[in-house]
């Protein structure tokens, strides 16, 4: 998601690290993950195919994309029902959430993990609908965005499509039951209070909202976003921030080692997690529940990087292993 443009909250000043020892473990990481990540940038990325549309092993259909450099974010996550099976513009909703069929055998297996696609490649083609407002507890917001993209064209929604298919893959040999909030199979949304309640109906043990941002360039890097502690309206994540905290910590050192990548060097104060109350996909939920922004698609070094689909797959095995470590304790 973008942080810029009239509908986001302007980039805010880093935040003093935050106090865990998973946190400080992962802070005490880092010093190591940008010398390998250095290394990474001067000998390229061996086995990286440089595929911007690479698609996953598990995914049914190819993302569709959007029009490029099409900037959009704020809650970066989005949804829309009307409970009877319709759309607010009245479609007929396609299958969703996905879902795949429970393994056999494996350490996750009775675990249901809900991965949730930021975006959806279809929302610039429905502005009016992505634009409707919707109630998150502390305020309300747009229903959706059409996400952000690379400075050539690669949209958010792809990515994150490309990422979750490859995650399930990796969670279902786990023996987890992995739900998407949405796989390219419905016209646009869903909206944001639609995802979390997707989440919440599966009684998931763990949600993971995967996006990428859209920051100045110069700005690189990964952070985990947390729910904070809100109680208003609809939304009371007082339950959920302590164990989603433990999700986060574990996503983000498994995901620096994983990809290399350093934490964000503009948000989290170098920790890779942030804090906020802002957003309906987290302050609707009453399960565990994270985001994950993977890099910054508007800078050119971290553009590489999401555009590789061999990176691509490490960022999916970093997130994944993070959900196991969280969900086998």
């Amino acid at each position: 998601m973008s942080y810029v443009g009239p509908d986001f909250d302007p980039p805010r000043p880093p935040r003093r690290p935050l106090r865990s020892p998973l946190t400080v473990a992962v802070a005490a990481l880092v010093p190591g993950a940008l010398v390998g990540w250095l290394v990474w940038q001067t000998v390229g990325d061996p086995g990286g195919d440089g595929t911007a549309g690479q698609s996953s092993p598990s995914a049914g259909r190819s993302a569709s994309q959007g029009p490029g450099g099409t900037a959009g974010g704020g809650d970066g996550k989005q949804d829309d029902s009307l409970g009877d099976g319709r759309t607010a513009g009245g479609q007929e909703r396609s299958p969703s959430p996905s879902a795949s069929a429970p393994a056999a055998s494996g350490p996750l297996k009775g675990k249901v993990v809900v991965i949730d696609p930021g975006h959806n490649p279809g929302n610039f083609k429905h502005t009016t609908e992505i634009n409707r407002k919707v109630d998150i507890g502390t305020n309300s917001k747009e229903c959706d965005t059409t996400g952000t993209s690379t400075n050539a064209g690669y949209t958010e929604a792809a990515f994150t499509l490309d990422v979750a298919r490859r995650m399930r893959a990796v969670l279902e040999e786990q023996g987890a039951t992995v739900r998407f909030t949405q796989d390219g199979d419905r016209p646009w949304g869903p909206c944001v209070d639609e995802r979390a309640r997707i989440g919440n109906k599966a009684s998931a043990d763990a949600v993971v909202s995967i996006h990428a941002d859209g920051s100045a360039t110069g700005n690189r890097g990964f952070h985990v976003i947390l729910p904070g502690s809100v109680h208003s309206g609809a939304a009371d994540t007082r339950p959920i921030v302590g164990p989603s905290r433990d999700l986060g910590e574990r996503i983000a050192g498994n995901f620096l080692r994983a990809t290399g990548s350093a934490p964000s060097n503009y948000i989290g104060g170098g920790t890779g997690l942030d804090v906020r109350k802002d957003l309906g996909g987290l302050n609707l939920s009453t399960v565990p529940k994270v985001f994950i922004e993977c890099g910054n698609m508007r800078d050119a070094k971290d553009a590489t990087l999401l555009t590789s689909g061999a990176w691509r797959q490490k960022a999916a095995q970093g997130i994944s292993e993070g959900i196991v470590s969280f969900l086998r304790g």
